[in-house]
């Protein structure tokens, strides 16, 4: 378990701070700065995602309590620290610690990135628990929380743990966010390929949105998990926007 330990806060964000500096590469946050257009070029170190989670791996393992001590160091100035904050979560073998952790980080995060790199993996062991957390966070009104939560859906819920009541949920979702829209139309492209006769009901009934329904559709057809078969019959059934 990665304990609280706010002694050394500054010297040990400071100390963190000058190692992910060394690990930046200027061309490569150039090129995730393309693929965040709603965060300003600055926040950006551009660490590569293999070095931030060999980082992160190990100091967890080998000093928790300077692990401990960055968590508590919230909000952070860049995004490579927010995403070494998620890395520190995933890292957590305790879940209250890892939920604690992850309720605290959600409000802080301000980017589709951050959002959809982590997910603690203890969260499996406990599918109950986690989807009763998972249905208060898509009533949120921050934006990547609600992502998330979808998120999470999509990762740990479309398989032996798969409800109707989760896809019913996700469908009924009325939100003008972009980065939201987005990630219910993945939602929708992926369970067509787990959970297909309940996915197809919700596009045959038009229950989606029409933006969000055609680009479930058009990422479904992108995929090589969907024969051509199917992806003939779900070309027959884009709608006018």
């Amino acid at each position: 378990m990665i304990i609280s330990d706010q002694v050394g806060y500054p010297d040990t964000v400071d100390e963190v701070r000058r190692d992910l500096m060394e690990m930046a590469e200027i061309s490569h946050g150039d090129f995730q700065s393309r693929l965040i257009p709603t965060m300003k070029r600055e926040k950006i170190l551009g660490i590569r995602v293999p070095n931030l989670r060999a980082y992160a791996r190990k100091m967890g393992r080998e000093d928790p309590k300077r692990a401990a001590t960055f968590l508590d160091s919230l909000p952070h100035r860049y995004f490579d620290e927010d995403n070494l904050h998620a890395f520190f979560i995933e890292g957590i073998r305790d879940y209250d610690e890892a939920m604690r952790r992850t309720e605290l980080f959600l409000p802080h995060i301000d980017n589709w990135a951050t959002t959809d790199s982590f997910s603690p993996r203890v969260f499996r062991n406990h599918p109950k628990r986690v989807y009763q957390n998972i249905m208060r966070w898509m009533e949120s009104e921050h934006v990547y929380t609600v992502r998330y939560g979808i998120g999470l859906l999509l990762s740990n819920y479309l398989d032996e743990n798969f409800s109707l009541e989760s896809m019913e949920r996700v469908a009924g979702l009325d939100s003008d966010e972009y980065y939201i829209r987005m990630m219910v139309a993945w939602y929708f492209a992926t369970a067509l390929v787990k959970q297909r006769p309940a996915a197809m009901n919700v596009l045959e009934g038009e229950i989606l949105d029409p933006w969000v329904h055609n680009k479930a559709i058009q990422k479904a057809i992108e995929s090589r998990r969907i024969e051509e078969e199917m992806k003939s019959q779900l070309r027959g059934m884009k709608r006018k926007l």
